[in-house]
């Protein structure tokens, strides 16, 4: 198998309807892609990868297998602090993204990499652990639970670090992870974080007592899923 094309993009601050009809919009050209080469193999052509990095005005967003109660904010509020909701079509409940976080969109046809949306989702993780593993912060899977999460074995300690939701239909997946790093952790107070009220939330920031520099955060997160995923950046 050749190893996998990916086109990235660093979409910088940018708003989360906006994003996500870009994502769709990439989505969807790939799928039906995938239509067209099965129905026209003659004429078949490769399917694209795209990574997108971004980060979001606050907004918190519930999945498909959400609970609503678990925006603990009125539309008051929600104005208040500047930051909007959506319902979208993502696995997962409801988290919040917003500056300091660093978001990626990885929209990958699995074809070209494994067919198994565990896998990605642990490949995921990994990349994230083996980034915060460079700030001296020990990542963590907490089994049953999806994401990254320190002291994830103590559920007295345990705090989420990174969150993941993902869409996949026809092996291409959409959504993807979001990284807290210079997050004001205060949005969280808004909402049951991922549906789990039992554990709290946390930044690189926090752990290390100190602001981080996001773009050396980002270089850091890009080599490792490269190396992850095993791809080469176009």
């Amino acid at each position: 198998m050749n190893t996998p094309i990916v086109k990235y993009r660093d979409l910088g601050p940018l708003d989360y309807k906006a994003c996500w009809d870009y994502q769709e919009e990439i989505f969807k050209s790939i799928v039906d892609q995938k239509i067209f080469n099965r129905n026209h193999p003659e004429e078949a052509r490769i399917t694209e990868n795209h990574l997108l990095f971004v980060e979001h005005p606050p907004v918190f967003t519930l999945g498909k297998s959400g609970v609503e109660e678990n925006l603990l904010a009125d539309k008051g509020t929600l104005k208040q602090r500047n930051a909007t909701y959506y319902k979208i079509n993502r696995g997962g409940d409801i988290t919040y993204h917003g500056p300091g976080q660093i978001v990626g969109y990885p929209i990958f046809d699995l074809d070209h990499f494994f067919t198994d949306i565990h896998k990605y989702l642990r490949y995921l993780e990994e990349a994230i652990i083996l980034t915060i593993a460079d700030y001296g912060i020990v990542g963590e899977r907490v089994e049953g639970l999806t994401g990254v999460w320190v002291d994830g074995q103590d559920p007295e300690k345990a705090r989420k670090i990174a969150a993941l939701g993902v869409k996949c239909s026809r092996w291409v997946t959409m959504h993807g992870f979001a990284l807290n790093v210079n997050t004001d952790l205060s949005y969280f107070d808004l909402i049951v974080p991922c549906g789990i009220d039992d554990k709290a939330v946390t930044s690189v920031e926090k752990e290390l007592g100190k602001k981080v520099d996001e773009e050396e955060v980002k270089t850091k997160l890009l080599l490792n899923l490269q190396n992850v995923f095993d791809f080469e950046l176009s």
